[in-house]
């Protein structure tokens, strides 16, 4: 799921080796944290947060394959 979100946000961005994703585990659900350059925050965001509610409907459908919950959080 961390290297999914990394291709994505990597796509998304223009500064691609300012991408972080870490992974916080638990026993059921895992959470990501998504970290980007200040510039590209409104674009892994999108206009009234739709790219971002479309990265984590593609990470609950990939998580739901695995049978985990996972969880996607854009920090600033």
């Amino acid at each position: 799921m961390k290297e999914l979100i990394n291709y994505i946000a990597q796509a998304l961005v223009d500064n691609p080796d300012e991408v972080v994703v870490s992974e916080v585990e638990g026993n059921q659900t895992s959470v990501l944290e998504l970290k980007v350059a200040k510039e590209d925050l409104g674009k892994v965001i999108g206009q009234q947060g739709r790219t971002a509610r479309a990265m984590r409907t593609i990470l609950s459908a990939a998580s739901a394959k695995v049978k985990k919950r996972t969880v996607l959080e854009i920090v600033e």
